[in-house]
């Protein structure tokens, strides 16, 4: 949870799962070892009960792993031993002053008061008058001490540890930590991880985020390889995780709740996640690289600068060592993170470099270009071995490796679920497109409108099966990718759209514009 649980609440709730399972060595064990202590009895009226009917023996035996202020427990045991000598118990009555801790206790402090209750025991007959004065009866005072202990007794219900967790759990599929229904191994500490659902085409806005203010908006938004996290990150250089099941920001996160969000000196103007989800990397309009773990919002490496001028695209490699980046001065480069130089670079497009991609095994690195080209790079040798200008009409079945004078800034390259070899480009066009590793084009969708809704943004579904093109009228087009077919489109908004993305198991999709909100949309 956000806040941090006390230390001793937590041994408090351990000790209540001892009692309520009967494990008395280990509850003795850790009486013996922690100075935490419980003070909880099943019933407050029942323990009361026992003081006012003098059931002593089962009083002691219930406070006897409780801490009880001295004053009270020398109270108590001043109390029981009188009573025992009223019953003529004289070997109970000495044992206990000369034995208990409490009474030892109050040797030390008070040798009058001992030596008083030491004198009763002597005498040989019982004589109330000296224990209690005028007005004083033996039920005022256990009544009394009733009242005096009760203070610091308490009662929890059955099963509190495993409730509590209970409700942990359902905190956390709230804050979308875990899925809703999701079995959790509470021994092992796992839940299975989430299954890819049945693609299904968005087409139904159910939560936003408004960024506050008129200038800032999000210039970039991802999700966690693991479906976790929402990272956005905004004109004003903040980066923030969202549960992409509410809209809201996660404060689960200790860093967040706390408003010590992640931020670089400029503009955010892209994000990646490490595959296992623990690292994020961010891009600044200055040149900047941070790497940030996602747990503490605490960076871990600055790389500055790591390009000249903007860093507009940026992901790590599978092992998470390198981060591979393009920018507005139209270079790739590849980055240590261990050592934060710049390990390769690769030269050759004309124009900002808008997207860039690692291929499955790593051993391929792609580009896209606002001079109109997809370069296909050897990730070792930094050679090109593909230079692909996709367009409306090309040919489909042929390789095109030509820019002609109707190229159009690519925009981005995904790749695409379930099929390794391939990924979808998206350009200014009206049109999206299928491309292999080998630089083919294989397949193209378009909405066939002439104008004024070329593609800005893309993004797929889980498994696949459709591909979203964002059109720059704000319109949201959907397209099965078997077939090539528009599935459905829907106008978003009315302001300018930046981006998309789509969640990697469930059928969400996420865009965001200039006027500063971050759109959701499921099936």
């Amino acid at each position: 949870m956000a806040n941090n649980i006390p230390t001793d609440d937590v041994v408090r709730l351990i000790i209540q799962f001892l009692r309520e399972n009967n494990l008395q060595r280990t509850l003795t064990a850790l009486h013996n070892e922690s100075p935490v202590s419980l003070n909880a009895v099943e019933s407050k009226e029942a323990f009361r009960q026992d003081i006012l009917q003098g059931r002593w023996d089962t009083v002691l035996k219930q406070l006897a792993s409780f801490k009880i202020s001295p004053d009270k427990l020398i109270a108590l045991y001043e109390q029981i031993i009188v009573e025992m000598a009223e019953l003529g118990e004289m070997d109970t009555a000495k044992a206990l002053l000369y034995k208990s801790e409490p009474m030892q206790l109050l040797k030390q402090r008070s040798v009058e008061r001992y030596l008083h209750i030491d004198h009763l025991l002597s005498r040989p007959q019982f004589d109330p008058t000296a224990v209690y004065p005028s007005g004083i009866t033996k039920q005022k005072r256990r009544e009394d001490l009733a009242d005096t202990l009760m203070e610091e007794i308490t009662t929890v219900p059955s099963s509190r540890l495993l409730g509590l967790l209970g409700q942990c759990l359902k905190w956390q599929q709230h804050q979308g930590l875990l899925q809703p229904n999701s079995v959790y191994d509470l021994f092992r500490g796992v839940a299975p991880v989430q299954k890819t659902e049945e693609d299904a085409f968005v087409s139904k806005p159910y939560v936003n985020i408004k960024f506050p203010g008129k200038k800032t908006y999000a210039e970039c938004a991802v999700f966690s390889p693991n479906g976790q996290y929402l990272a956005t990150g905004s004109v004003d250089g903040f980066i923030e995780l969202w549960n992409y099941m509410t809209g809201k920001l996660r404060k689960d996160l200790r860093y967040q709740a706390e408003d010590q969000l992640m931020a670089m000196d400029k503009s955010v103007l892209c994000l990646a996640f490490s595959k296992n989800s623990d690292w994020l990397a961010s891009g600044s309009i200055d040149g900047k690289i941070a790497i940030w773990k996602v747990q503490t919002g605490v960076c871990q490496r600055r790389i500055s600068p790591a390009h000249s001028q903007g860093v507009t695209s940026i992901c790590f490699n599978k092992d998470g060592t390198h981060v591979l980046s393009g920018g507005y001065d139209q270079t790739v480069k590849v980055h240590g993170l261990k050592s934060g130089k710049i390990l390769k670079e690769f030269r050759g497009h004309s124009s900002f470099v808008n997207s860039v991609l690692y291929s499955n095994d790593n051993s391929r690195i792609l580009s896209a270009s606002s001079d109109g080209t997809v370069k296909i790079w050897d990730a070792k040798t930094t050679t090109c071995l593909h230079t692909v200008t996709p367009q409306p009409n090309a040919d489909a079945t042929k390789l095109n490796t030509t820019a002609t004078l109707t190229s159009q800034t690519v925009q981005s390259i995904l790749p695409l679920p379930k099929n390794i070899d391939q990924v979808v480009v998206c350009n200014k066009t009206n049109t999206l497109y299928i491309m292999t590793m080998r630089g083919q084009i294989v397949k193209t969708f378009s909405h066939q409108k002439k104008s004024g809704s070329d593609f800005v943004a893309a993004a797929t579904s889980p498994q696949g099966e459709y591909i979203y093109g964002m059109g720059e009228d704000s319109t949201l087009y959907c397209f099965r990718t078997t077939t090539g077919q528009l599935m459905g489109q829907m106008k978003l908004c009315d302001a300018e759209v930046i981006g998309m993305t789509g969640h990697p198991f469930s059928n969400v999709i996420v865009s965001y514009d200039d006027a500063g909100y971050v759109y959701f949309l499921k099936p």
